[in-house]
């Protein structure tokens, strides 16, 4: 893992989860664990890693992931032992 994704993956798990996350460094990091992204319909993808298939809105205008999305992303790394 790159150290751009190591940055990436201590920014999901810091506290208080962050706000300023990019959507697409998030993305990036979960294809480097394995992930396959698709597109959805309207700013959704579909990412399917761990053998499971979930569902996030890709954030627009801003770059800029929300906290819950955050929170969310961080929920599912620690439920398969992905830590920083």
């Amino acid at each position: 893992m790159k150290r751009a994704h190591q940055k990436t993956l201590a920014a999901v798990f810091a506290h208080p989860t962050s706000a300023n996350l990019a959507w697409k460094d998030i993305e990036a990091l979960l294809k480097v664990l394995g992930a396959e992204v698709s597109e959805r319909e309207g700013s959704r993808v579909a990412i399917v890693l761990f053998g499971e298939v979930r569902v996030f809105h890709r954030p627009h205008p801003s770059p800029k992931t929300d906290k819950g999305a955050v929170a969310s992303v961080r929920r599912w790394l620690e439920q398969h032992g992905v830590r920083p």
